[in-house]
């Protein structure tokens, strides 16, 4: 009887264990029916918001927020909709008006590879009060309630204003986390130290002033960062401010930036500053830094394409409040680096002569015409190739709008099979010392020497060439018939002169004969 009760304990104990496993078997396996195929489909679908900007929302303001849906999976998806998580119950997860029971968009085909973009138009709850919200956005595949991909993405809200206070002066807030700034767009962000969102504004005015305890709290600039790390003239690049609130005590608010850059350029037509923001407006919000802390402010310029290659300073004035509402201003500056881009080109190779036999040499010149606003330090010209032995020519420095001359004589070395391609590698530095190659090609072929002694008469009559391919032998051949037919006319001309010489005396002497008979006749 007690063996039966223990096999019974052992089958019960059994069962429960296996009323514990099944299930999350069974949810698992419902999963991976789900993803079946496309089970990659989850993780392959992206969600991002465009230029990975974090909109700054307004009380009552409706904005536009544009999504970035990337088909990752490598298959073709059809038949998708998104749409945001707008809280359910918990209605201060949700920071916008609700005007629909549900928000989605419709997407028919998304090939694999390809992005398409959705909006969707929200206006902000009053009392939304000044945080950082986490809104997830997800993917559906047909009526299918389980999506196939969920990202979170994240908005900031605004405080609205009190009534009898018509400028924003800025709250600590009570939301977590802090955003990377970006000036893309009609709205800016920065990430604040203190947790506090910073938006894109402009306008404002204030005076000197000091708190209640009777410290002035000074805000400053201690250092800055540029994407990319190199600012190149003619492209954009987002500048970042870093920002500290030396007071112990006292935290700032309502804060106004306004970077200012200097004006480039002598012609009144042309002039400009050397930094203009991309979008259009120089001034630069934040609500406020608490006591001892920190924040970022950003925004996106282009810098002027005919700027020098040196440092221009950014002048950066400060307008904020103390706790008690006491206008501050103050000022600071900041260099930025200016790189130009090397440009320049060649003109056409003049080869003399195009074929050369192994040990002679040919002459290659050409022409290097800086067309940059930058001077090319210790430019070199390397000859490489099949056929040529190496040969480098220094060339120095060729400033800017000048010209520098190549000059080179390239001797062979081994016969090649026709024409063959010869690299000329120039190289140069920049004024810190970096160096830069580029290339050009041309083509020269080297033939087999040809020994003058080798030259002879062959038993055929065949005539061996020179070591310049030049028949020899026959020309002076011909040469010396020549020069015989000449003696020879010469020869015959002078016979022939002296004979009538001979007959014209004979012919004298006969006539006088003649006259002497005539006068001896009585």
């Amino acid at each position: 009887m007690t063996k039966s009760r223990r096999v019974m304990a052992v089958i019960v104990a059994a069962l429960l264990i296996a009323a514990m496993i099944l299930p999350g078997l069974a949810v698992k396996a419902e999963a991976a029916e789900g993803t079946g195929e496309t089970g990659c489909v989850t993780t392959k679908v992206t969600i991002e918001s465009k230029d990975n900007k974090t909109l700054q929302y307004k009380p009552g303001e409706s904005q536009k927020w544009t999504l970035v849906i990337t088909n990752k999976t490598g298959q073709e998806l059809s038949n998708l909709s998104v749409s945001p998580d707008m809280g359910g119950e918990n209605a201060d997860a949700w920071p916008f008006k609700t005007d629909y029971q549900k928000y989605e968009q419709k997407i028919d085909t998304l090939k694999a590879g390809e992005k398409t973009e959705i909006s969707f138009d929200f206006v902000q709850r009053d009392d939304a009060g000044t945080r950082r919200y986490a809104i997830p956005f997800s993917v559906y595949k047909g009526d299918d309630d389980k999506p196939i991909a969920t990202h979170k993405l994240y908005v900031n809200t605004t405080e609205k204003p009190q009534a009898d206070n018509s400028q924003n002066q800025g709250d600590n807030g009570n939301g977590g986390g802090s955003g990377s700034g970006t000036a893309d767009g009609d709205a800016m962000t920065a990430s604040v130290g203190n947790d506090e969102p910073a938006v894109y504004s402009g306008g404002g005015s204030g005076s000197g002033g000091s708190s209640s305890d009777g410290s002035v709290p000074r805000v400053i600039v201690t250092g800055f960062d540029t994407n990319p790390a190199e600012v190149h003239a003619g492209s954009d690049f987002t500048l970042t401010i870093h920002l500290k609130n030396t007071s112990k005590k006292t935290k700032v608010q309502n804060m106004l930036f306004e970077l200012e850059a200097p004006t480039e350029g002598t012609d009144e037509q042309t002039s400009a500053p050397a930094f203009l923001p991309t979008s259009g407006s120089n001034s630069i919000y934040l609500n406020g830094i608490k006591a001892d802390g920190t924040a970022d402010i950003s925004i996106t310029l282009n810098a002027k394409a005919d700027l020098l290659q040196k440092p221009y300073s950014i002048n950066l004035s400060m307008k904020y409040e103390d706790s008690q509402a006491t206008q501050i201003e103050s000022s600071s500056s900041i260099s930025i680096p200016v790189k130009q881009d090397a440009r320049f080109e060649f003109s056409e190779f003049e080869i003399s002569p195009q074929t050369i036999e192994v040990g002679g040499e040919t002459n290659v010149m050409c022409s290097l015409y800086n067309l940059g606003r930058i001077k090319l330090y210790n430019a070199k010209a390397r000859f490489e190739g099949n056929g040529i032995k190496k040969q480098e020519i220094f060339i120095g420095n060729v400033d800017a709008g000048a010209t520098g001359s190549i000059d080179a004589m390239l001797q062979g070395e081994k016969v090649t099979n026709g024409n063959s391609k010869i690299t000329m590698t120039l190289s140069y530095e920049d004024e810190s010392g970096n160096i830069s190659e580029t290339t050009k090609d041309f083509e020269l072929e080297v033939t087999e020497a040809v020994d003058d002694s080798d030259m002879y008469m062959n038993t055929d009559g065949d005539v061996d060439a020179g070591s310049s391919g030049f028949p020899v032998v026959p020309v002076v051949v011909v040469i010396v018939i020549i020069a015989g037919a000449v003696a020879a006319v010469v020869f015959v001309k002078k016979k022939k002169k002296k004979q009538m010489l001979n007959e014209e005396e004979e012919l004298l002497d006969e006539l006088d004969r003649s006259s002497e008979d005539e006068r001896e006749q009585p």
